[in-house]
């Protein structure tokens, strides 16, 4: 049961500190929907959609509405498209156009974005994850809301280099394609190591092979929330400053748990987990870098940044376990540059680098994200970047991913101005030294040695 009081502060939370439902997003599985004909395929996949998530987006709204409860976006996800298209579709054209499904399902639902033109690439490439991958500069051109990630490593397998090195080049060609655009398409693409089956935030999220048919998951912002909590506590001992965070992150994830029951009953799909992942807007004070200012930094990016995320990570993780049945996904804090009007100031000043970055994804959910680079960055030092987080995710056994958009025509100091939820990039340093024969040698660097754990 929840209390009066665990009410009366919930609303405060939501009136004064910034706290939304920031996603309901309903996983779903296309296995059923393979075919060897092509439009039998794409008729399948749309149809399939449309029958599952066609309230998705009236269900959000009425839940909004009745619990006073801000319910930010309404998404999907669906299988893996490389997984079930493979008999179907035999060149990268081909793929383009179950993209151009996957959009117009979007967009006849009403759903902001919708995640799951993947592929799962951490040993090797089959033809059609090799297709879907060379098919995703022009999808990203020519679809709105669709979005794309590929795994390219894992604990247990160790690193598609091959892929990694390949998603370098892709990257380049979607900024080059969308330059028109402010190179808006890499903002929708994702590359990540031990992807979770069950994100739902984008534009990494997809429906796993483990999920069921259909599922809701429910991903839960608050940094205000939390910023606001450690206001009243301000220059009291680590201990408390743990606590604060844990009891904030159970009350939050209490109200994910809420809204994710509500909608799993009305759609007639089962519960899957609640996200709890402080992910930053850019309103001010919506922001992961003010969190850690109040913690004791003069500005994100000094010494001590990598400290403070862990133990917010940690403690966020700590609360929200206990709040719900099932917690999963990406739950922790996210640090995406253009989304967190902190990070962008502390860039704008010279305090915060890609490197420091680096080092604070070892310990954050997820990785580079939202991060600008100069134009003239060529794939192999996208590529090296990719292979650098990689790293950090295979050998620490946690989710990393970048998402890096090169600014085509820009340089360090200009910004690309997405808007909305993505918020502005400012444009950062990269370091200019070559890793070309690294890259470009081939293969697949092998599992670590703490992965046999059979």
């Amino acid at each position: 049961m929840i209390s009066r009081l665990e009410i009366s502060e919930t609303n405060q939370m939501i009136e004064q500190e910034k706290l939304d439902v920031r996603t309901i997003t309903m996983g779903i599985s296309l296995l059923d929907c393979i075919d060897t004909d092509k439009e039998k395929l794409k008729k399948n996949i749309y149809d399939k959609i449309l029958r599952l998530a066609g309230n998705l987006v009236k269900t959000g709204d009425e839940i909004a509405v009745e619990y006073g409860i801000p319910v930010v976006n309404k998404r999907i996800a669906v299988t893996p498209v490389s997984l079930i298209a493979g008999q179907a579709l035999k060149t990268p054209a081909d793929f383009a156009e179950v993209a151009k499904v996957l959009d117009k399902a979007a967009h006849d639902i009403g759903v902001n974005f919708i995640g799951g033109y993947s592929a799962i690439v951490s040993k090797g490439m089959t033809p059609a994850d090799r297709n879907l991958i060379l098919s995703i500069p022009e999808a990203m051109e020519e679809t709105e809301n669709v979005c794309a990630s590929v795994n390219v490593g894992s604990t247990k397998t160790g690193i598609d280099m091959d892929a990694v090195f390949l998603m370098g080049k892709i990257i380049r060609e979607t900024a080059e394609r969308t330059k028109d655009r402010e190179c808006i398409g890499c903002a929708k693409i994702v590359v990540f190591c031990n992807a979770p089956d069950d994100n739902p935030f984008m534009a990494g999220a997809f429906h796993g092979v483990t999920e069921g048919d259909a599922v809701i998951n429910v991903g839960v912002s608050g940094p205000g929330v939390v910023k606001t909590a450690l206001t009243k506590v301000h220059g009291e001992d680590f201990e408390v400053l743990c606590e604060t965070v844990k009891k904030t992150a159970f009350k939050v994830t209490r109200v994910g748990q809420l809204v994710a029951h509500e909608a799993a009953k009305r759609l007639g799909v089962p519960f899957g987990i609640v996200d709890l992942s402080l992910a930053p807007t850019p309103a001010v004070g919506d922001s992961v870098a003010e969190i850690l200012e109040e913690m004791g930094l003069e500005s994100v990016g000094a010494p001590g940044t990598t400290l403070a995320l862990a133990l917010l990570n940690d403690q966020v993780k700590k609360g929200g376990v206990m709040a719900s049945s099932y917690v999963g996904g990406l739950s922790g804090a996210f640090i995406p540059v253009s989304e967190d009007h902190g990070m962008i100031e502390a860039v704008e000043a010279g305090l915060l680098s890609i490197e420091k970055l680096e080092a604070m994804t070892s310990v954050c959910s997820v990785g580079l994200d939202m991060i600008a680079v100069p134009g003239d960055c060529d794939e192999y030092t996208i590529a090296g970047i990719i292979g650098d987080e990689a790293a950090i995710g295979m050998i620490n056994q946690k989710t990393t991913a970048v998402r890096l958009i090169p600014a085509i025509g820009r340089k360090v100091g200009d910004h690309l101005h997405f808007g909305g939820l993505l918020g502005d990039a400012p444009v950062m340093a990269v370091n200019p030294a070559s890793c070309k024969e690294l890259v470009t040698r081939g293969g697949r660097i092998p599992a670590p040695i703490h992965s046999f754990k059979n």
